[in-house]
């Protein structure tokens, strides 16, 4: 059975061959699941867990790793990660979104200030990384990545 062009050049990992292939199908599975939960749920980040399912597929299943990878709706954001370390503008505005009304859940709550404190310096570290990111480079073949209707406007 020949390699998929994604996975051809992909060492196999040692402890594949030592009977965790299973589990780590089920791990990439389990986040594959809490991404799709992501998706739903603002309070939950979806792309995280894609990568840790991605990483876990491409250590155990090529077939799930490929499928991930080439989705049309997720494998985007993961190819320019994976090529750019690239956070698309519209994900960086909807995270920098929900840590600020997260932390003004956290702010109104009945919390010890420290907390407070705490998790607004988090979060402030975590949203200037964001910020820092650069978007991904614009596509040149817009006949795919747009519809037709959105073309013509």
């Amino acid at each position: 059975m020949s390699k998929s062009p994604l996975t051809q050049n992909r060492p196999e990992a040692a402890f594949t061959r030592l009977g965790i292939r299973p589990a780590l199908v089920a791990f990439g599975w389990l986040n594959v699941g809490l991404g799709m939960v992501g998706t739903i749920l603002p309070i939950m980040p979806t792309t995280v867990f894609l990568l840790v399912a991605l990483r876990s597929f491409s250590k155990s299943s090529p077939y799930f790793h490929d499928w991930l990878y080439t989705h049309p709706r997720f494998g985007p954001t993961l190819k320019a990660w994976r090529d750019e370390r690239a956070i698309p503008g519209r994900a960086k505005a909807f995270a920098l979104l929900m840590m600020t009304l997260s932390l003004a859940w956290i702010g109104a709550s009945e919390v010890p200030v420290a907390v407070v404190l705490v998790v607004s310096a988090v979060l402030g570290v975590l949203a200037l990384w964001i910020v820092t990111r650069t978007r991904p480079a614009p596509k040149t073949d817009t006949k795919q990545s747009t519809p037709g209707w959105r073309r013509a406007l």
